[in-house]
Formats: C-alpha cells, structure tokens, sequence
C-alpha cells in the first residue's frame, strides 16, 4: 500500500465534500438544522458530505468500513475510516468561518493516515505514516515552546456533558494564568492541526468522540508533537479526553491537568 499516493487521493476526496459544503453554505438556513442531542446540531450537509466521503473511499478501498459520526459504524477488512464531514457545525450554522472535514483510515485499529480540510482557510493538512505532515503540500513541524507561560493554547467546551466541569474550569483558570492566552474554535480538528503546525503550542479538552481527534491528532504526532488522554494513556483516539502539544511544553501542562482531574 502507497501510503502517500493514498493520503492525496484521500485529501482530492475530501477537497470535494469540502467543496459541497460551501457551495450549500450559500442558501443554507437555520430552518434546515436538526438537533440529534442537546446542542447537538446536524444538518442535511453533514450527512450528504458524510455520504460523498464514504462513496469515495470505498472506490478507493473497496471492502473497508468506517466509523462515522452520523452514520456510525461499520465493519470491513481491517481497514477502517474514521470520518467526520463537518467538524464544526455550529460554527457552519451561524456563519462562523471555522469548519472542517476531518479523516483518518486505520489499519488493523492503527492509524496509517490522517487529513484534516480547513474548508473556508482553504488549507490541507495530511500525514502518512512515517511520512511528516504537511500543510498544503508543505512540511509543518510542532512548536518549540518551551515553557506554558509563552505559549497560546485552545480548548473547547463541552455541550452536554458537565459532568467534569468544575475540574475544567479549575484547569481553565490555571491556563489562563499559566500562558499567553487560551483560544477556542470549535472545531477540534482545526486545534489539533493548528497545534501540529505551530499556531498553537497545545490543546486539552474532554468530551470528545474518535472522529473528532483521530485525524488531527494524529498529524500532531507525526509533526513532532505528544498526545494522551489526561491520565496520561495512548489510548486517546476512544478515550473521550485529550491533550496535545509541543514536547517541551507538554510535561508541565499535564502536571497542571493532573492536578485538577487527578
């Protein structure tokens, strides 16, 4: 398997659905959003472009399954897609230009690649396996960082569940004192890829699903970067709370997310 061949084909289809996405931006409406939980917004955009996207990597590898945020899942070969059409909805729903395609495929449950589409910046972050990431073609490194003071950092807030927000808010506090600022999107996807490419020097946020981080945290670990989950374990892909950064900076954000989620 031609890891970087299949990384571009990967990105041509995401640049497609990313396409459709902006295209339907022009007579969308509120009118047209559903709620599938609270605050949980989807709309017939995400999944027809969840629908582009997996016709398309089942031409490119036929016989592999996927796990989607609106369709779920769906077993295949070994080889397994992790997508997310619209990383951001909310933000797509009110116009806020800050929304993203993100994908990653596995194989045999480890990560092989990842790209994740910045749709209205027009940027294209992709990773293979050993292969760098890159930015619109170009390499992309972490930061370097070197202490939580000097960097900026991103987060995000949970929508439904709050079940750990006084630990969070502790932990928001402490960053806000402890670095240069810290930032929220809405899209993890785009906090990951700005981390790997050095706009951030670190994200942190729980509540998350696979398709939300897969792909973005993946390219920040082959740009150079640490990921885990707040305890510290690997498994952050399926382990509902992440954090990523620069590895000078990591050891001392994580002491703070111990102190608070400990």
């Amino acid at each position: 398997m031609n890891l970087e061949h299949l990384t571009h084909e990967t990105a041509a289809i995401c640049r497609l659905a990313g396409a459709f996405i902006e295209e339907q931006r022009k007579q969308f409406s509120n009118e047209m959003v559903e709620e599938k939980g609270h605050h949980n917004l989807v709309s017939y955009v995400d999944k027809e472009a969840e629908q582009m996207l997996k016709a398309g990597f089942s031409k490119l590898l036929p016989g592999s399954g996927f796990l989607a945020e609106e369709s779920g899942s769906e077993s295949g070969n070994g080889l397994v897609w992790i997508i997310d059409p619209l990383d951001g909805t909310t933000n797509y729903v009110h116009g806020v230009p800050v929304y993203s395609v993100s994908v990653a495929l596995q194989q045999d449950k480890r990560t092989i690649l990842g790209v994740v589409y910045d749709i209205p910046g027009n940027e294209m972050f992709t990773t293979w396996l050993g292969g760098g990431a890159f930015l619109n073609s170009r390499p992309i490194a972490v930061s370097k960082t070197r202490n939580l003071d000097k960097s900026l950092l991103a987060t995000g807030f949970p929508y439904h569940d709050f079940s750990r927000m006084n630990a969070y808010l502790q932990l928001f506090e402490r960053m806000m004192r402890h670095s240069r600022g810290v930032r929220r999107l809405g899209s993890a996807a785009l906090d990951l890829a700005w981390v790997a490419c050095g706009r951030f020097d670190a994200f942190y946020e729980y509540s998350l699903h696979p398709w939300d981080i897969a792909a973005g945290a993946f390219i920040v670990e082959q740009a150079g970067g640490m990921v885990s989950t707040f305890d510290g374990s690997s498994d952050y892909i399926f382990g509902t709370d992440i954090v990523a950064a620069n590895p000078e900076v990591y050891p001392e954000l994580m002491s703070h997310v111990r102190h608070c989620f400990g």
